[in-house]
Formats: structure tokens, C-alpha cells, sequence
């Protein structure tokens, strides 16, 4: 074989190895961005969860009931008379 050929073989096996090397870079990238999508799948999934939870304090915290009784007792808000109160009409 003459030296051209070798110098040929050799650039081949340089590029076979630098194209393997390519593929396992490549594979290791895929698998880590695979495992950072899932924790941030993962971590939706929570902030969903904690999300319908607060949604359904919020409308605990907001019934009729614990609206009057927070008006009554903090705020020591009582429902007016028929006589005090005044209905006023807009002129149009």
C-alpha cells in the first residue's frame, strides 16, 4: 500500500471515530434533555395540583356564608332597615 493510500485509511478511521464520538455526544444530550423534561413535567403537574387547591380554598373562603359572617363579626357590618335604605335612579 502507498503512502497515499495509508494517509487515505488513516483520514477514514479518524472520521469513523469522530463520527462515533458525534453519536455519543448526541445520545448523552437526548437523554439529559429527556430527564429535564420530565422534572418539568413533573413540576407542572405539581403547580396544577396546588393550583386546583387554592382554586378550591379561594371558593371556600368566598361562600355567602363566610362573607357574612366575617361582614358581622370583624367588620361588625349588620343588614339596614327597610327605612334606611335609599334606592337612587339615574336619569337617562
Amino acid at each position: 500500500m502507498n503512502v497515499a493510500g495509508r494517509m487515505g485509511f488513516a483520514a477514514l478511521w479518524c472520521l469513523l471515530f469522530a463520527s462515533a464520538i458525534a453519536v455519543v455526544w448526541s445520545k448523552h444530550q437526548a437523554r439529559s434533555l429527556f430527564i429535564q423534561l420530565q422534572s418539568l413535567n413533573a413540576e407542572r403537574d405539581a403547580l396544577d395540583i396546588e393550583w386546583g387547591q387554592l382554586k378550591l380554598e379561594q371558593s371556600a373562603w368566598s361562600t355567602h356564608g363566610r362573607v357574612e359572617q366575617t361582614a358581622r363579626g370583624a367588620l361588625r357590618m349588620i343588614i339596614p332597615r327597610p327605612d334606611e335604605v335609599r334606592i337612587v335612579k339615574r336619569e337617562e
